[in-house]
């Protein structure tokens, strides 16, 4: 535990101090997937007492519980008398090539289209793992990228050493940190108990690792506004994410809505982006474009297989990250299983997000960028080596909140949260809600 929390605090910058962590057990893996989930949101809890730290001249006291930490690197929140629709499209899974295993990731209808086009429509996965047994797993994956897909084909983490893309992200810090432009900085408007009120949070991710990132800063008092393009859905995360923030939808196609969002740029404080590395390029809004239109803007970004190489265009998934770099081949020999063994959650996406969060914060009265990637993330979890085997405790009633969030698909219970920062509780003003939901527009 002690290396990951000691590599993750020097990435960020923090000061080397240990952090106590309650409880005991792991999530079954071949790797510390506990200890991740632990150290990173510890980091982040550490980004926000250093800034207390800074304003206030008190520096709080935190603890991380493990089987909570745990169980929020899986999903937080538990409805009652009715449930989250499925995280997973029915085709979308691992599949036998001829030579080998491959990921296919078709959540997003355009992405099964793409498969599709690929392999012919496909009704079912039995459809669907007839028609990939045809193919070598290589040319598949190549194909399936080329259509505007996502696929991965499964490889050892030696292999991912020795491929162009494994060797360059490998190369890259954990945390690309970039000054800032020179631009005086906000002063300070929280409190103890809400340490980012007063900040203006742009957030233009999706799917997991940066809404995770989000949610945090939204219980800390930031103020959130995810923007999502007018077509998108993501059924299967959107009450596990949206908590606490405003949802709109803006089309940055469209020049009146392109005006819309040009304005709510300008007045944020930090910008959070998950597109691929081209993506704002393409769409007139590359780093120059921002920093232009908002100077001081905190800029923190993610992709999934990092930002040199030959695919840090390439659209990715934590699954399929997981599928590229060795991690769903180490958990196979694991497990002696027949199949690729992903770690039990989505830990990358999960503890980048944390990341993604303690990079804003640390940036907080000094400006500039960070950058971050999945691909990244599982080089520090694969290095770290195996966890421990002892079994967490089942989760059971008490380890809900007392509160009832209402959302638009009815009550619910969060998990208590993981992290305690003393006189700091988390807590979200906004209960999860729909995408599109709100005005594009700052309270």
């Amino acid at each position: 535990m002690t290396g990951l929390l000691t590599s993750i605090q020097a990435a960020l910058g923090l000061h080397h101090t240990s952090i106590p962590f309650t409880s005991s057990g792991a999530l079954p893996s071949a790797f510390a997937v506990t200890d991740l989930a632990c150290a990173s949101i510890a980091a982040a809890g550490q980004a926000v007492s250093e800034l207390l730290q800074q304003h206030t001249g008190r520096l709080p006291t935190l603890e991380v519980d493990r089987r909570l930490a745990s169980f929020w690197f899986a999903t937080s929140i538990r409805p009652v008398g009715w449930s989250v629709p499925p995280l997973w499209d029915p085709v979308a899974g691992d599949y036998a090539t001829k030579d080998g295993w491959i990921r296919l990731h078709t959540n997003a209808p355009h992405h099964r289209g793409a498969a599709e086009n690929v392999l012919g429509a496909c009704v079912d996965r039995a459809a669907m793992a007839s028609k990939v047994a045809q193919w070598g797993k290589s040319d598949l994956e190549q194909a399936v990228v080329d259509a505007g897909g996502c696929a991965a084909e499964m490889r050892s983490w030696k292999q991912w050493q020795v491929h162009p893309q494994g060797q360059a992200v490998n190369a890259e810090p954990l945390i690309q940190f970039s000054a800032d432009n020179g631009q005086n900085p906000k002063p300070w408007q929280g409190s103890v108990a809400q340490p980012l009120a007063g900040i203006k949070v742009l957030d233009l991710t999706r799917v997991l690792a940066g809404p995770i990132a989000s949610r945090f800063l939204a219980g800390l008092g930031a103020d959130v506004l995810r923007i999502d393009p007018p077509t998108w859905n993501e059924p299967g995360v959107v009450p596990e994410v949206t908590l606490g923030k405003r949802c709109a939808r803006l089309d940055l196609h469209d020049k009146t809505d392109r005006a819309v969002f040009e304005n709510l740029l300008k007045d944020a404080d930090i910008l959070l982006h998950g597109y691929r590395a081209d993506a704002l390029e393409r769409l007139g809004y590359g780093v120059a474009a921002r920093q232009k239109l908002a100077p001081g803007l905190i800029d923190v970004c993610l992709n999934a297989y990092g930002w040199s190489g030959p695919w840090q265009n390439r659209r990715g998934f934590d699954s399929l990250v997981q599928m590229s770099s060795g991690i769903a081949e180490a958990g196979m020999q694991w497990k002696k299983a027949n199949k690729p063994t992903p770690l039990p959650v989505q830990a990358l996406d999960h503890a980048t997000g944390y990341l993604m969060a303690a990079a804003a914060i640390t940036l907080l009265g000094r400006g500039g960028s960070a950058r971050l990637s999945l691909a990244r993330t599982a080089k520090l979890l694969i290095e770290h080596g195996a966890g421990t085997d002892e079994a967490l405790r089942a989760e059971d009633q008490s380890d809900q909140g007392m509160l009832v969030e209402q959302t638009p698909w009815g009550p619910a219970h969060r998990l208590q949260v993981p992290l305690k920062i003393t006189g700091t509780p988390l807590q979200w003003a906004l209960p999860a809600g729909e995408l599109g939901s709100h005005r594009a527009q700052w309270w």
